[in-house]
């Protein structure tokens, strides 16, 4: 789940969990704070509606398009606005991992072998404007989101895997036949069947993501549509301006009695966007605003205050399940040689990387695999093992390790490239600074290049055309998994299938065959334990192809403050806070 995401996201099977209190009266629960606590269960229980729910972000959304959306904050904040077919459990710990059914009544029918999977809608759901929400409605959504060429900021796992047409569909807005794709049916205003070319053992996850959040057809406007989105969850949108804010207000459509999983409140929900990081501290601090919704954790100069003694029952401190890598793209010179990729995998100290984004309690651990250990199939392996020396940095055998890599790529002495981060992002910044200070002990000159994160993938390193023109080799990220298996975290950004004109997550532009094969049998295997088996092998392909440096296993000391209730770590968004049933008690 890009970037944040994407969803990315992600299982901490060692965490305990604790299911949200039932709706009911107004009282407040008495469970009280407590360090670490909002990890393994909901805090600070409470069914009191009303009240302004304050929310900030150092980010903006890459859109708040259902359709159009892959971070992983804005997929777990858009289901105040809309209703997947199925979503997670709205809990903490490992409770949260638990798909459960939302617009639909229960989870997919398989048959077929898997080929098959039908869902039943919920009756009596509505739009804001009062309309009813049909089948229909989501297969437009699924259209347009996986089939349009305006739309590219989100995953098109749709299209990989559904039927085509024949010829192949164009998507709603060149085909406006009222077949649309043929592969999903619906055969009456409660029913959509999805019919796939092979097998998906993993489906009710798939249709978790927010592209299963039904759009009416006639409403759709295209990009456009960010700025008149048709709500059909508890909140809609009031108004919302790139990179300023959004307001949402009650939707005085929504029917709780259709609703089983949202409590639905605040009245109020305002969120301020592209904030500066260290300032939204301080104001969670000082109790002006509620909650930093970036997902990335309270700034460095703002860890020693919330650790203090009288502010740390108020802290949580999640094992997130994202990765944060460097991925080296094969089509920029000369990283298209593997030797080349190798020296870089050896050379970059991720002790300096841990540490620049906040050491091993606000960075996370040092990584050697692309999945983290908290995702369904890691395998525990290092292909590139570093020592550190006595006096800091890498010791002398792992830089000559780099150095043998450098002669056999016939850049003995070192090459040039860039490196990217997000500007807006600032210990991503320091990250880059720290390899770019590892890598210079090789010979390996990079320049940082930053853009903000906003348009990270959909303007810049997303956009492959771009990173060829620009010569940016090395860019850094995060990422998380689309639905806690391997499948959800390699798909998308490993497998070939998935390099996209922009907005692509496969930065190192891997297209591999066998790497391809592997994923796309195992996600066809009816076999759990084959399945995981099989995505920590695919784990240790991508690594032999040395085309992405994993860094760190994410952590982050996430604060809640005081007055916010119902607050924990959802795992299946990245270890960030659920946003689903937050209010405030005044």
């Amino acid at each position: 789940m890009n970037k944040m995401r994407p969803f990315a996201v992600v299982a901490a099977g060692v965490l305990a969990a604790a299911t949200l209190a039932a709706c009911g009266g107004g009282s407040t629960g008495g469970d009280g704070p407590g360090w670490n606590k909002g990890s393994n269960e909901v805090v600070n229980k409470s069914d009191k509606k009303g009240g302004t729910l304050k929310l900030a972000s150092s980010d903006d959304w890459d859109s708040p398009d259902p359709g159009n959306t892959y971070y992983a904050f804005s997929q777990n904040f858009a289901r105040l606005y809309g209703r997947a077919l199925t979503t997670f459990k709205p809990s903490a710990g490992k409770d949260s991992l638990e798909v459960v059914p939302d617009l639909a009544t229960d989870l997919g029918q398989s048959s077929d072998g898997g080929r098959t999977w039908t869902y039943k809608l919920r009756t009596g759901v509505k739009y804001e404007d009062g309309t009813t929400v049909t089948s229909k409605d989501v297969k437009y959504a699924v259209e347009r989101s996986n089939y349009t060429d305006e739309l590219q900021l989100g995953p098109k796992y749709f299209k990989q895997y559904l039927k085509d047409n024949d010829p192949p569909y164009k998507g709603p807005y060149k085909d406006k036949s009222d077949k649309g794709l043929e592969s999903i049916e619906t055969p009456d205003d409660q029913t959509i069947v999805f019919h796939l070319k092979e097998p998906f053992q993993e489906f009710d996850y798939l249709v978790a993501m927010a592209q299963t959040i039904p759009v009416p057809k006639d409403k759709d406007t295209g990009l456009k549509y960010e700025n008149s989105i048709v709500s059909s969850g508890p909140y809609k949108i009031d108004n919302y301006t790139r990179g300023k804010s959004m307001t949402l207000s009650r939707n005085p459509q929504w029917d709780p009695n259709t609703d089983p999983i949202r409590k639905a409140l605040p009245d109020k929900i305002e969120v301020q966007l592209k904030q500066n990081a260290d300032d939204i501290d301080q104001r969670l601090l000082s109790g002006a605003l509620d909650m930093d919704i970036s997902g990335v954790g309270v700034q460095a100069g703002t860890q020693p205050k919330v650790l203090a003694d009288d502010q740390k029952p108020y802290v949580d401190n999640p094992i997130q399940g994202f990765l944060r890598l460097m991925s080296l793209n094969i089509k920029v010179k000369p990283l298209d040689n593997i030797h080349c990729r190798k020296a870089v995998q050896y050379a970059t100290d991720k002790v300096a990387a841990q540490t620049a984004y906040g050491g091993p309690l606000a960075g996370g651990d040092v990584a050697t695999t692309i999945l983290p250990p908290s995702v369904d199939g890691y395998t525990k392996f290092d292909l590139y093992p570093q020592k550190q020396a006595q006096n800091g940095g890498l010791d002398q055998a792992t830089l000559d390790k780099a150095k043998q890599e450098l002669q056999q790529c016939g850049h003995p002495d070192g090459f040039k490239t860039k490196i990217s981060a997000r500007s807006d992002r600032p210990k991503e910044v320091a990250m880059a600074e720290a390899i770019q200070q590892s890598l210079k002990k090789v010979g390996i000159e990079v320049e940082i290049v930053q853009f903000p994160a906003g348009d990270y993938f959909n303007k810049y390193v997303g956009v492959p055309d771009y990173v060829h023109e620009h010569g940016i080799g090395m860019i850094i990220w995060a990422w998380a998994a689309d639905w806690p298996t391997g499948y959800g975290f390699l798909s998308q950004i490993v497998h070939g299938d998935a390099i996209k004109p922009s907005g692509n997550n496969n930065l190192a532009e891997l297209d591999d065959d066998k790497i391809n094969d592997a994923l796309d049998d195992a996600i066809t295997n009816p076999d759990k334990a084959a399945r995981l088996k099989a995505y920590g092998e695919v784990d240790k392909m991508v690594m032999e192809t040395a085309t992405n440096v994993p860094l760190i296993y994410a952590k982050a000391l996430m604060y809640r403050p005081k007055r916010v209730t119902n607050v924990g770590i959802t795992l299946s968004y990245g270890g960030m806070y659920d946003y689903l049933n937050m209010g405030v008690t005044e």
